[in-house]
């Protein structure tokens, strides 16, 4: 029985780290975490334009700006597999923004995919006001279930749900006006955000509030804004889901910070993942 556990655990351990080999990492090692991510040697994204000495999160070379990328996902544990992501939350392009975008230090451990059961509900909405509430509220992610174990280390970032592979930080899916940043109600304004539907919070922390393609595939140059976009302007959800036309399968694109593994808009078989009334899910967590 030992025996059979303990070869349980070193698949758990194999799971993780096949898992953590699809991040960009930096830190060279998918067994030992570092002890502070932004001091770290990291990657080098150089912007010739789109930034100044105020906005630029690394060091203004004349007119171009230039920063590092900086990212570690590791995994460790026997009995319990744990897996930690230390992001300082820039990615691996040159944003559109016209917004000021500092460096983070989102650092936090939780247990690997723990094992959940549709018998055992972290949330139990039986009605819709309560459903509403559940949903519709940017502070959901600030907690993981007890199960996940969540220890955070860096900044508590509570509107943050996980980090994408490219370190970006993956927002909570609604607005700070608690409502869809694309499809807002009760007459609240669309959220701008660049052609890689990511932009800087208040806070400025860049983030994505939906799946981004340009995670996978970290395009070169200067990116436009959404609005500049034709095919995003017109419809952020099909425009995402366009991004994934390389990657029309299961597709790792984050981990969240209950431990689960975030995939993208496709399935295993190919098939795109849907809500009820067919809007594009934001992410699709297993």
């Amino acid at each position: 029985m030992y025996g059979r556990k303990r070869l349980e655990n070193e698949q758990f351990i194999v799971d993780c780290t096949t898992i953590a080999n699809n991040f960009y990492t930096t830190c060279g090692s998918y067994t030992t975490a570092v002890s502070n991510i932004t001091a770290t040697t990291g990657v080098n994204v150089s912007c010739s334009a789109g930034f100044n000495s105020t906005t630029c999160p690394g060091t203004m070379y004349g007119s171009t700006c230039v920063f590092a990328h900086k990212l570690c996902v590791t995994c460790s544990g026997s009995s319990t597999v744990r897996i930690r992501v230390q992001s300082n939350g820039l990615p691996l392009f040159c944003p559109f923004t016209p917004s000021i975008l500092n460096e983070q230090d989102i650092d936090f451990e939780v247990n690997f995919n723990p094992t959940v059961s549709v018998n055992s509900l972290n949330q139990n909405a039986t009605t819709t006001a309560a459903l509403s509430q559940l949903l519709c509220n940017i502070q959901t992610e600030a907690n993981a279930p007890t199960s996940a174990n969540l220890v955070s280390y860096g900044t508590q970032l509570t509107t943050v749900a996980g980090v994408s592979v490219d370190g970006v930080a993956l927002m909570n899916v609604n607005s700070a006006n608690d409502v869809d940043p694309f499809y807002p109600t009760g007459g609240n304004p669309t959220e701008s955000v660049d052609a890689c539907l990511g932009h800087p919070n208040d806070h400025y922390v860049y983030h994505y509030h939906i799946a981004s393609g340009c995670a996978l595939n970290p395009p070169s140059g200067t990116i436009a804004s959404c609005t500049g976009t034709p095919s995003c302007s017109s419809s952020v959800a099909t425009y995402s889901i366009s991004l994934y036309n390389s990657y029309r399968t299961l597709t790792v694109i984050g981990i969240a910070k209950d431990g689960h593994v975030v995939y993208g808009p496709y399935d295993s078989t190919g098939t795109q993942v849907k809500k009820a009334n067919s809007v594009v899910l934001s992410y699709n967590k297993k």
